[in-house]
This record gives structure tokens, C-alpha cells and sequence, in this order.
């Protein structure tokens, strides 16, 4: 290994640390998680599964911090800048992703009004 792909590894993590931690505390969270930034999540009565809905959030930011490990190990043989793309294309598709996969479990876990 050389001296350039330890420093891009050691970048690589304390950057997606944040997002793996985050994901564990959604996935054991007692109380309803939210997915934007300063938008107020659902409240507990408003969800029909509490604990399902906290761990698909959780797993979800699991799977995209872990997602840029695998592209970056994925790209090192080919190079530092095909490990770059391919992390780049996990942040983008992985948003988009994300974006998409909370709306759906918004629709299947938010209560319906009577």
C-alpha cells in the first residue's frame, strides 16, 4: 500500500464514520427519527410500526456509509481515481436513493387520519 492510498483510506473513513454512527443510533432510537435536516420527524402516534421504521431508517445509513468503503476497495486496483468516481457515484446515487427509500417508508409506516 502505498503512502497516498493509506491517506486516502484514513479520509475515506473519518468521513463515513459519522454516517455509520448515525445510522446506529437510528437503528436502536426509542423515539422516531427524521431524515432532513431541521424538518421535525413523525410523531410516535403518527407511525404504525415505531421500531421498523427507526431500523429501515438506520439500515439505510448503514448501507450508504458502508457503500463508500466498498466503492473506494472496488476502485484501489483500478486506481485513486476510479476509487474517486465510484465514490462519487455512491454519493449521488445513494442520496437520490436515500431520498427516494424515506418517502416509501413514510407512505407504509405514517398512520392513516380517520
Amino acid at each position: 500500500m502505498t503512502a497516498e492510498t493509506v491517506i486516502m483510506l484514513v479520509i475515506l473513513l473519518y468521513s463515513v464514520a459519522p454516517i455509520i454512527i448515525l445510522g446506529i443510533v437510528q437503528y436502536n432510537s426509542k423515539k422516531p427519527v427524521g431524515f432532513w435536516s431541521g424538518d421535525k420527524p413523525l410523531e410516535k402516534e403518527q407511525i404504525t410500526d415505531m421500531k421498523a421504521y427507526n431500523q429501515k431508517h438506520g439500515l439505510m445509513w448503514i448501507l450508504f456509509g458502508t457503500g463508500f468503503i466498498l466503492c473506494f476497495l472496488c476502485g484501489l486496483p483500478f486506481g485513486g481515481e476510479i476509487a474517486a468516481i465510484l465514490c462519487i457515484i455512491e454519493a449521488t446515487g445513494g442520496i437520490l436513493g436515500m431520498v427516494a427509500y424515506h418517502n416509501r417508508l413514510n407512505r407504509i409506516y405514517r398512520r392513516k387520519e380517520q
